[in-house]
């Protein structure tokens, strides 16, 4: 079953049904709801902090009282820049609470189906790459991202409590890199594609010969467009209700040198790059291990034709077509 097909097969699911996405004015979740939409869903509500604090159980039980959901996204999410721990505290805070009251809650009020994401940082420092699902456990995360990366992984455990003693639905997906239009540009707390397209074009832009990047290079990420993500968040609504956690990424290992290499390219930097090897890069090896997500068919999980590498194109599945969107809105 392709991804497409599937879009226009599932107008009936989504048909009628109340769907809350937290998150859902991000990055990710604006991208995530007009995928719902396409599939026919009208009754998309995105609680916005100023008025819905997802941290506290009596704003999240008005929102539940006012917008009776059939199925949530739980999306939202306080992320943290490992060169900047500023936050750390208040940032562990808000994500566990916000998804243990949200898991609760939905438990609660008999919601259908609920997805909660969680993070690549979650994998232990010392799991074998490519990362699989069951390795989850099997140790700590890399200590320069440890309070998020443990935060963000608490979750799939009190899913499968919930499930066993409520029979409550709880999906947990665990997606790579994610980039594309609408990114995170800040200098100070943006994460690496967008950073480096930044860091490009404004050398492009102010006609310099040198730049510096932070790290060796040599370390490897893979990295999904933010279209194909948010295909397999939907996917996993229509299709999947399994306990296991379901890991959505390009399964290709990319060298943060060769991604540079790239960006210079597309950007039409020709001038030199020196590394910082003073700059914390985290985990040497990150790649995912995308198989479950692959298997479809007989495992109901994301089917195989809508796999990220076969939407994005081009090496690693990052195409000039995908990165040249951003020189434009640097």
């Amino acid at each position: 079953m392709k991804a497409h097909e599937n879009g226009a097969g599932a107008m009936g699911v989504f048909r009628g049904r109340r769907i809350v996405v937290t998150g859902g004015a991000g990055f990710l979740g604006r991208v995530v709801v007009g995928k719902l939409r396409e599939r026919g869903c009208t009754d998309v509500t995105v609680p916005r902090r100023a008025t819905c604090d997802l941290s506290r159980w009596d704003h999240i039980e008005q929102m539940f009282d006012k917008c009776r959901p059939h199925l949530l996204l739980h999306l939202a999410a306080t992320v943290d820049n490992p060169a900047n721990h500023r936050n750390v505290a208040e940032s562990f805070y808000n994500n566990v609470m916000m998804t243990t009251q949200l898991i609760e809650a939905s438990s609660r009020h008999g919601v259908e189906k609920m997805i909660c994401i969680g993070s690549a940082s979650s994998y232990p420092a010392n799991a074998l790459v490519p990362l699989r699902e069951q390795d989850l456990f099997k140790g700590l995360p890399d200590p320069a991202r440890a309070i998020h990366g443990i935060a963000k992984r608490l979750a799939i455990i009190q899913a499968q409590a919930y499930r066993q003693q409520y029979g409550f639905h709880c999906v947990f997906l665990i997606p790579t890199n994610f980039y594309g239009p609408g990114d995170n540009f800040e200098p100070k707390t943006s994460y690496v594609i967008a950073s480096l397209i930044r860091k490009f074009v404004q050398a492009v832009e102010t006609g310099a010969t040198e730049i510096v990047i932070g790290g060796t290079g040599c370390a490897t990420r893979d990295f999904i467009h933010v279209e194909d993500c948010a295909e397999g968040i939907v996917l996993a609504l229509e299709h999947y209700s399994g306990g296991d956690a379901v890991n959505l990424g390009s399964g290709v290992e990319v060298p943060i040198h060769e991604l540079a290499r790239k960006i210079a390219n597309v950007t039409g930097y020709t001038g030199r790059v020196q590394w910082d090897p003073s700059y914390p890069e985290g985990t040497t090896q990150r790649v995912l291990d995308v198989t479950r997500a692959q298997a479809g068919g007989n495992r109901g999980v994301v089917p195989i034709d809508a796999r990220p590498q076969n939407r994005a194109g081009g090496e690693n599945g990052l195409s000039a077509k995908r990165l040249s969107i951003f020189e434009e809105h640097p």
